[in-house]
């Protein structure tokens, strides 16, 4: 008797029978099913999540059902054909993070034809330890793109989600301090100067500053203005544009959060505008917060006397130091799979990380834009990209420059002093001389065509022989010379020879 076919009906009855949380996604990675494990696994997040993409991403602009379902993404080479394992997460009703090891298959009619996947989620939710230990089987855990993204999430609902600032993740100490500093200028209205290269995300951190001041970020719409000036760009006549943006963020409304003026390169303001700046800080309190960025200490620029002393006390309450992307070389790789996955979120195309050719030409560039230019390279590469991850050969062709030179290192000429190359020539061919004549001064002497007295000389100054009292005017075989002058001889000849 032939089998029946189970209908659509017929197979969600029976995927709802199981205790396993289970999702169905289509080929554009749209959630079209869970099962009632899944839906009481994920409580409310699973309010209007049905019909959603499961975009290959983090990113913290996504909120409600879209920031849930980008939570169940699957690492994106599943659309490959190659079955994956991943962590996946969802959020309780008090915004705790919980984790899962999940299965990924791939539904598919042929080689190349992914029609859907398919997810089965463990039981139990991991701890973070936990998660941090569940491998791809196609790459070991430290390299996996999968492992990159779980960071990612990780970090961006907790420490990221209390101010925003992403581009600190990381393990450095240098990283780990600024996000400590950060926490202190979220939770107080201290100005705050903000040390670091060009590149190195001063601006990005200045606005997660000012909006993380304003908690939940629900709340951001509430927050006070915002304002930047770039100080390099003023001159005297327009420091009206100063007091002018001043009177706009700080005439907020009562019920709003005091505003922020954030002053860019505050190390280029000139003599004259510091003088007023200084004036009119002293003068009357802003109802606003000062934030400042610089490429050095301004405490440092003051000691030089390069600026004011008074202006750089009052913006330097809290300094933060931002290091160059060359100090942060144990982040890179997260840092590139942040971007890739900020691309991923405003675009169709998911790549799921970088392969091991990429990740070392990234490596080996020096990055003079610092995150800035990391940014555009991985935005340039997403683009050029032809498969489901970035490869070397994706990457602009500065990189490949940078690495060919440093596989072929130009050679450092050596610099001639004509006296010193003399000197080394010389000395090997008194060597040669003596060695033929088994040490003897006068046959050597002879053989370079010179007096013995003079080849004694030379071989002291030259260090092949040590001075010692009469031992110039001794023979070849050791008596002292029997007649006059320089050789001995009336002829001039050494007598030895």
């Amino acid at each position: 008797m032939p089998s029946q076919r189970i209908n659509a009906t017929e197979l969600a009855r029976l995927l709802n029978s199981i205790s396993e949380p289970v999702y169905v996604l289509d080929e554009d990675l749209t959630l079209v099913f869970f099962n009632r494990a899944c839906r009481e696994w994920l409580g409310e997040s699973s309010e209007g999540i049905l019909g959603n993409r499961c975009a290959y991403h983090s990113s913290p602009s996504a909120s409600g059902p879209e920031a849930a379902a980008a939570r169940l993404c699957p690492p994106p080479q599943v659309l490959d054909g190659i079955a994956d394992v991943a962590v996946v997460s969802c959020q309780d009703a008090e915004q705790n993070l919980r984790e899962r090891r999940a299965r990924f298959m791939p539904l598919a009619s042929g080689e190349d034809n992914v029609f859907g996947v398919i997810a089965i989620l463990d039981n139990a939710d991991l701890t973070p330890e936990q998660a941090s230990l569940v491998a791809s089987p196609s790459m070991p855990r430290e390299e996996a793109p999968s492992a990159l993204h779980e960071q990612i999430v990780r970090f961006r609902q907790t420490a990221a989600a209390r101010y925003r600032a992403d581009r600190l993740i990381g393990s450095g100490p240098a990283v780990r301090l600024a996000r400590r500093q950060v926490e202190l200028a979220v939770g107080s209205r201290c100005s705050v100067l903000l040390i670091g290269p060009q590149g190195s995300g001063r601006q990005h951190l200045a606005t997660a500053i000012h909006y993380g001041s304003h908690r939940p970020a629900s709340a951001a719409s509430k927050a006070g203005g915002f304002a930047a000036l770039d100080c390099s760009l003023l001159a005297f006549d327009s420091f009206d544009s100063l007091t002018a943006a001043i009177a706009k963020v700080g005439g907020v409304e009562p019920a709003s959060a005091p505003g922020t003026i954030l002053l860019t390169r505050i190390d280029e303001l000139a003599a004259d505008l510091q003088a007023e700046l200084a004036l009119l800080l002293e003068r009357r309190p802003l109802p606003l917060r000062l934030i400042a960025t610089a490429a050095q200490p301004l405490s440092e620029l003051a000691r030089r006397g390069a600026f004011r002393k008074d202006l750089a006390a009052a913006l330097s309450t809290l300094v933060i130091e931002l290091p160059p992307l060359t100090q942060r070389r144990e982040d890179l790789p997260v840092l590139a799979q942040l971007f890739l996955e900020e691309t991923n979120a405003h675009g169709t195309r998911q790549l799921g990380g970088f392969t091991h050719a990429a990740l070392d030409a990234l490596d080996a560039y020096p990055w003079p834009g610092n995150l800035d230019e990391l940014a555009g390279v991985v935005a340039d590469a997403h683009r050029r990209a032809t498969g489901m991850e970035i490869d070397a050969k994706d990457l602009p062709e500065k990189l490949h420059w940078v690495a060919q030179a440093a596989a072929h290192p130009r050679r450092t000429e050596e610099k001639i002093v004509l006296d010193d190359y003399l000197a080394r020539i010389e000395r090997e061919l008194i060597e040669r001389a003596l060695n033929r004549s088994k040490r003897n001064k006068a046959k050597a002497a002879r053989l370079l065509g010179m007096t013995r007295p003079r080849l004694y000389r030379r071989m002291v100054q030259l260090g092949l022989e040590q001075e010692a009292g009469d031992e110039a005017m001794e023979t070849g075989d050791g008596r002292p010379g029997a007649g006059g002058g320089e050789g001995g001889t009336g002829d001039g000849r050494d007598p030895s020879f």
